[in-house]
């Protein structure tokens, strides 16, 4: 676990090092945070906190980040695997017949109330990604860092991903993965390696716990209703 100090950078702060510190947020899928460039420590003196603390930077000490999860992993790494795994990406008119004549799942990883605005006709919603839920010190910082950029809906990796899907459907299920956007395995000449996505992410996490039939929806779900193929709400399934 590295360790981690939360800062709170004052709005209107001109200090170098709240300067430095908001050029160095780093973003990692839907997560966010601040960290001290220069590695300032939950050890620093008190006249070091309060110096800080009149330049706009309040410091207080944090939670530890959690280790690197499999979701965290290197696209590259988790690129590969799908394609060992022979993990294959249909069209949205192909996942439809799939669905109809191959009893194929679709598999919704959007946050549920995407889900529930609209989705495929029979389609089942694990979200990967879940709003943050804690309020350890570490959920504080991160709450903070999103809000920092104006975003007051922070989301996090959903622990229970795959326990919810196993819930659900066994390691023979056929499987569609979906997302809003769905990225891409292909290679082009500005990504070389494809285009991550939620709905990869979560095919990533499917084989790597011994799924055998996940496939992928290219064009996402944006071209499932484009193409104005069967969805519905949630209320209309009730």
């Amino acid at each position: 676990m590295a360790s981690l100090t939360s800062i709170t950078l004052n709005q209107y702060s001109s200090s170098p090092l709240g300067s430095l510190a908001s050029k160095h947020c780093h973003h990692n899928q839907n997560s966010c945070w601040l960290t001290a460039v220069g590695s300032v420590r939950s050890s620093a003196s008190a006249s070091t906190r309060q110096r800080f603390s009149s330049q706009g930077l309040r410091i207080r000490s944090a939670a530890t980040k959690q280790a690197k999860t499999p979701a965290e992993e290197d696209w590259k790494t988790k690129r590969e695997l799908l394609l060992k795994k022979k993990v294959r990406s249909v069209d949205v008119k192909e996942a439809l017949r799939l669905q109809k004549e191959n009893n194929f799942v679709i598999l919704d990883v959007r946050p549920e109330a995407e889900f529930r605005e609209a989705h495929p006709a029979g389609a089942i919603n694990v979200q990967i990604y879940r709003l943050i839920k804690e309020w350890t010190a570490w959920d504080i910082a991160r709450r903070a860092a999103f809000a920092f950029f104006g975003i007051f809906a922070g989301t996090e990796e959903n622990p229970e991903f795959i326990s919810s899907v196993e819930s659900q459907l066994d390691k023979k299920a056929k499987i569609i993965v979906a997302c809003a956007a769905g990225g891409t395995m292909k290679p082009t000449q500005n990504l070389p390696e494809g285009q991550q996505s939620r709905s990869l992410i979560a095919a990533y996490l499917l084989v790597l716990n011994g799924y055998t039939n996940v496939f992928h929806l290219d064009g996402g779900l944006y071209a499932w209703f484009k193409e104005e193929l069967p969805s519905v709400t949630e209320e209309e399934e009730e």
